[in-house]
């Protein structure tokens, strides 16, 4: 992965993935390859176009498929930490914006849908149940 693709992994916080199949094993590899990488060129899969390309053997870097194990019990702590009121708003903010702009890319392709409203509380549910004792 090449220091754009760094840099853009870690300011966007998207996936890269990454695959590679080897065709070594039949008759003409180099067509195979071809073959496939045409065929499976801009194939929508999960909400994402597939750039494919034919990389040559030469330039097959030994750290191409590499995984980097993720640990979900920090993960997990990340995503459910306690907000405060300021972060609640800058999310809701975020959740708005991304919403104009959805609804401004549906009204541009020309289609008419009405989109349904966001509806939501402004305040941040609080995550623990706190009981007073009268």
């Amino acid at each position: 992965m090449g220091a754009k693709a760094k840099k853009a992994l870690k300011k966007n916080l998207k996936k890269i993935g990454l695959f590679f199949i080897s065709a070594s094993s039949s008759a003409k590899p180099d067509i195979v390859a071809e073959i496939a990488a045409v065929a499976m060129h801009d194939y929508l899969l999960l909400e994402h176009m597939l750039q494919v390309h034919v990389i040559l053997p030469e330039h097959v870097k030994p750290n191409l498929c590499q995984y980097k194990p993720v640990d979900w019990v920090q993960s997990k702590q990340h995503n459910n930490k306690e907000r405060t009121l300021e972060e609640h708003r800058k999310l809701l903010h975020k959740v708005v914006k991304r919403d104009q702009k959805r609804r401004k890319r549906i009204e541009a392709a020309g289609i008419e849908y009405q989109c349904p409203q966001l509806i939501g509380n402004t305040q941040p549910l609080p995550k623990k149940i706190k009981f007073t004792e009268d």
